[in-house]
């Protein structure tokens, strides 16, 4: 798929130097991409990672951070950014994990004239937490799970709410994702410690403690759409992927198009995806998540505004080479250019 690029010319784009802001399998995926575009690359690297194949893989490569943290440094955005500055680089990919979903990270971006390769803080914002994120989808009429975003450290409370909403019922952690900070709860007895063992996961996984109630559907299809939006205005999907497969919440098996979907649902989860896309004016790659209970009812649950770790199957489902197609974004190519191709 990606040899049929060819060497192209990239002075239509307005960036020249990617620092990729994370390390192993991704940082590799990113710095090919940039090269196979002609823009120089910076990588950076810890002590611990000081053999790792991306720091050799890119142009450039620089340590980070002092001996003894061997992810830390990941997550130091001064000093990353610092990097950026030092060394000319005028974009940074964060890659998945790490820096890819905190606002701050983007904010930081902005006010040192580098170009963050992902959404805008404004989008991250009304999407990168789940509990707003629904309230994006609810907006729009988009059906979401019943849920309660009470102070749920007050176990009397969260108790009444799991009530309400009725058992089994599931404890998610506001932030990040891959099945860390959730917990099922069948009864009544088993809120108080899922709540304490859910938001502690959550904050040594996140940083961020906060956690919320929701309904727990048994069984679901879990169905994610590719979006893809441009600088200047243009929002498309690339179809579906399925991955109702897991173990623990965490995907097992990933695969597209959704064989078990009929066709009248599937344009309804596109529609859905594209309007969240829109309300929040999505600029370059994310993946609008849908559970669907056996009656086939659709519930939106969340948007992870980045590159996800399952690209790959879009990319061998559409021949769009995504990573490519998010620094051509970056660098202001509209979705049509050939560059991207789509």
């Amino acid at each position: 798929m990606y040899s049929e690029w060819g060497s192209v010319s990239t002075t239509e784009l307005q960036i020249s130097k990617v620092l990729v802001a994370n390390r192993g399998e991704i940082a590799i995926r990113v710095l090919r991409a940039a090269t196979e575009l002609g823009l120089k690359t910076v990588a950076v690297y810890t002590y611990e990672d000081r053999y790792s194949l991306h720091r050799y893989k890119a142009d450039e490569a620089y340590l980070i951070g002092p001996e003894s943290e061997a992810l830390k440094p990941y997550l130091d955005i001064e000093e990353i950014i610092a990097v950026a500055k030092q060394t000319g680089a005028d974009a940074i990919h964060p890659g998945y994990g790490f820096l890819s979903e905190n606002i701050e990270f983007v904010r930081s971006c902005q006010q040192a004239g580098v170009t963050f390769v992902g959404p805008t803080p404004e989008a991250m914002g009304m999407l990168g937490d789940k509990v707003a994120a629904k309230n994006v989808a609810r907006s729009l009429q988009i059906p979401v799970i019943e849920d309660s975003t009470i102070d749920q450290t007050d176990t009397k409370s969260a108790l009444a709410e799991a009530k309400r909403i009725g058992f089994p019922v599931m404890v998610k952690a506001t932030a990040g994702g891959g099945g860390r900070g959730m917990r099922i709860v069948n009864r009544e007895e088993e809120l108080t410690s899922a709540l304490q063992e859910a938001a502690g996961e959550a904050d040594r996984a996140f940083g961020n403690a906060t956690v919320f109630l929701e309904k727990y559907i048994p069984n679901p299809k879990h169905i994610e759409v590719q979006i893809l939006g441009d600088t200047h205005g243009n929002i498309v999907h690339l179809f579906e992927r399925d991955c109702s497969v897991q173990r623990r919440f965490q995907k097992v098996v990933e695969f597209g198009p959704s064989v078990t979907l009929s066709q009248s649902t599937r344009e309804k989860l596109y529609a859905y995806a594209l309007s969240i896309a829109h309300k929040v004016a999505y600029q370059n790659a994310g993946t609008v998540e849908f559970l669907i209970d056996s009656n086939e009812q659709i519930f939106f649950i969340e948007v992870n505004p980045r590159i996800q770790v399952e690209h790959t199957v879009t990319e061998e489902i559409t021949g769009i080479d995504l990573v490519r197609a998010q620094l051509c974004i970056a660098g202001g190519a509209a979705l049509d250019n050939p560059l991207i191709a789509i």
